[in-house]
């Protein structure tokens, strides 16, 4: 489908993502940038093109959200580190539609009733829409699997792995605060299962949904391998004995056992129990059903570029949702509710 018409964005918040986002909206044939926000102080008054490697653009940065609501935008990229609802009101209220890299607009109905509420009247007061996607949630966990269970008429389990090798990944605050990496095993618990079955338990429940095969249920279990010698890898060191690899399984379950799995399997070595099997970074799909597949997506980019090209794979899925989020009807839109979505490429 192509845009009915030229669209107006602005693009929120300018990290790894935003930044990729706010360079693909400049070269858009059909997307005018009118403005940005940026949430400190001191990239405020810059020209866009500045913080995503074009030249200039125009259009000046702003820290002010008054100054974004007064843009009469079309749409909004909202892609800063937390999701904040009451500027997420403000805009939908103020006119704007919303499409966000933030995993809570997955499923109207995974989020809290009050928050769903508010949310759903300020898109009615605003005649807007928002939605969520991205790479994973989004992509690998709706869009291809959409596809590919299009020439099913059984399905009995649907599993979707992603690998991420994390060695060049020269992040230390990422992998070793945050992931836990180089840590003692004992010291991954439930609390780190919370985020992705927050995060990818709504966008199985929009698959399910989709296919009329609604989970009962979503879990979430997690384990770990250690590094069998010391280790350095791009962000420091991992010691004999401290988490080198990590695997996350949420389920969604129907009838009692597992209908639908995304399970993400993130290593920072290979030297590590030879039974986890690792792959090369990408995913794997293996649907088994009536017409069986099983299908590897490599990402065809050496390890010490990952870092630099990922936010692609993510920020490109937003941009090219803008049209279709902004002709959608009112509310919380899931990827079931807007057409396929279409690349316009340059």
């Amino acid at each position: 489908m192509a845009p009915s018409r030229r669209y107006r964005v602005a693009q929120w918040a300018t990290g790894n993502i935003g930044t990729r986002s706010l360079r693909a909206v400049v070269e858009h044939p059909d997307l005018d940038l009118v403005g940005v926000f940026v949430h400190t102080p001191d990239k405020a008054g810059r020209d866009a093109g500045e913080l995503c490697g074009l030249g200039r653009t125009g259009v000046l940065t702003t820290h002010d959200i008054d100054e974004i609501l007064a843009l009469d935008a079309d749409c909004v990229l909202y892609m800063p580190r937390a999701c904040d609802f009451d500027e997420v009101c403000r805009l939908l209220a103020s006119g704007a539609n919303i499409v966000t890299t933030r995993g809570e607009f997955h499923r109207a109905a995974s989020l809290a009733p009050e928050l769903r509420a508010r949310v759903e009247a300020a898109c009615a007061a605003g005649g807007t829409s928002i939605h969520s996607t991205g790479s994973s949630p989004g992509f690998i966990t709706e869009a291809v699997p959409l596809a590919l269970t299009s020439i099913q008429r059984r399905l009995d389990r649907l599993t979707i792995d992603e690998f991420a090798d994390l060695s060049q990944r020269d992040s230390p605050g990422l992998l070793f605060d945050i992931m836990g990496f180089g840590r003692p095993p004992a010291e991954f618990d439930e609390r780190r299962l919370a985020h992705p079955r927050d995060s990818f338990g709504p966008s199985l429940h929009v698959l399910a949904d989709a296919l009329a095969l609604p989970l009962d249920s979503v879990q979430a279990e997690g384990e770990v391998a250690t590094a069998t010698s010391t280790v350095r890898i791009a962000a420091g060191t991992l010691e004999p004995g401290t988490v080198a690899a990590q695997r996350i399984t949420v389920s969604g379950i129907r009838d009692g056992r597992p209908l639908l799995r995304f399970r993400a399997t993130w290593y920072c070595t290979t030297e590590i129990d030879r039974s986890w099997n690792l792959r090369a970074t990408g995913w794997r799909i293996q649907v088994e059903g009536d017409a069986p597949l099983d299908i590897d997506i490599h990402f065809a980019v050496p390890l010490d570029r990952i870092a630099e090209v990922s936010p692609s794979y993510t920020a490109n899925r937003a941009v090219n949702a803008v049209p279709f989020v902004c002709e959608a009807a009112p509310g919380i839109r899931s990827t079931t509710d807007l057409p396929q979505i279409v690349a316009i490429l340059n």
